[in-house]
């Protein structure tokens, strides 16, 4: 939370109870608690920012699950349940962990990124092949793989790594920028990091 009318009142707690708190936390990798803003009977407003620069979007969820990376989960109205998933042992490799977000229920979600948001709609059995760092969201209909980016001498000195292979049908979710390109870009710059 950036700012809010007076007219909002905030509320802490766990969402889900205790359980479903703890594995949203050490599994998802978000808050244990969650934050609930509501209005006076006057209306109200309530301004959010993530903690790095980029976009936010509002996605209207319709009953249709989507899985977010970690990190990416800003804010949701009420009927949006958030829970942790088992990426399967797929996703040990990549940067997202073993663990993602799932979205579930009707209403308004906020996704944000580092960088801009992309939007890919992927048609059944489009394929689609993306680095695992740029990943923000996707349809639960969209299957994905994590693998190399080309043969090995590719995807060893490429500087590629491993790239998430998905199939539609679906939307897809991409940032521009990656956290970990930035964090290896600074850490050289900072200051008793010099030679």
């Amino acid at each position: 939370m950036v700012s809010m009318s007076d007219s909002v009142s905030m509320k802490t707690e766990v969402k889900g109870g205790l359980m479903k708190g703890l594995k949203r936390s050490v599994l998802g990798g978000e808050s244990f608690f969650i934050n609930t803003f509501e209005a006076s009977g006057e209306g109200g407003e309530v301004t959010v920012a993530p903690a790095l620069p980029g976009d936010i979007v509002a996605l209207e969820m319709t009953g249709q699950p989507l899985l977010i990376q970690s990190g990416s989960f800003l804010a949701a109205t009420t009927g949006v349940d958030i829970d942790s998933k088992w990426g399967g042992s797929k996703t040990f490799f990549s940067r997202e962990g073993l663990f993602m977000l799932k979205a579930t229920g009707t209403g308004t979600i906020f996704v944000s990124s580092y960088g801009a948001i992309r939007l890919i709609e992927l048609g059944a059995g489009q394929k689609y092949t993306v680095d695992t760092g740029h990943m923000v969201a996707f349809d639960d209909t969209v299957s994905y793989n994590v693998g190399k980016s080309g043969g090995w001498k590719s995807t060893l000195f490429s500087g590629e790594g491993l790239v998430a292979k998905l199939e539609g049908p679906g939307r897809f979710y991409m940032q521009t920028r990656a956290p970990d390109s930035f964090i290896a870009w600074l850490a050289p710059k900072l200051p008793g990091n010099r030679e």
